[in-house]
């Protein structure tokens, strides 16, 4: 699956302020790359979390990823401020494809973009679901193509 190229800023529709820390520069003294797949879950957990009431510790329909890649274009080191920006690429039953960037605070180009997705299970045995109603509407609203 080759992520869709959304490197600039107007290709996101939410963003989500993150520090950097110091424990996430490597010995070459920039964010380690295996960081930035957290930034990718914090910030498409966090939109879920304002605008679909989802609760991560008790929701009975949970999103597990299942696939997430990520193209680095230029480094960023602690302490820079930095701000993840989430679309939806695809929408499917069981599963939505977020297009991600991360962005130098302020800064219209990509430090690094890339994708991730999640296939929503029922939490208590691991099988695959429809995506909850409120979920799916808060997804919606950010899906890139509407057609």
């Amino acid at each position: 699956m080759e992520s869709e190229k959304l490197m600039h800023r107007s290709d996101y529709s939410y963003f989500k302020n993150i520090t950097t820390r110091w424990a996430d520069n490597d010995i070459y003294g920039h964010i380690n790359n295996v960081v930035y797949y957290s930034y990718f879950d914090t910030v498409a957990n966090q939109y879920l979390i304002e605008f679909a009431d989802f609760n991560p510790v008790s929701a009975p329909v949970i999103g597990v990823i299942v696939h997430s890649n990520c193209n680095y274009i230029k480094a960023i080191a602690y302490p820079d401020k930095i701000e993840a920006g989430l679309t939806v690429k695809k929408l499917g039953r069981s599963s939505v494809t977020y297009g991600i960037g991360v962005f130098r605070q302020g800064e219209s180009a990509a430090c690094a973009y890339g994708e991730f997705v999640h296939v929503f299970v029922n939490r208590k045995n691991n099988l695959p679901m429809s995506i909850p109603t409120k979920i799916r509407e808060s997804l919606q609203k950010i899906l890139i193509d509407k057609n």
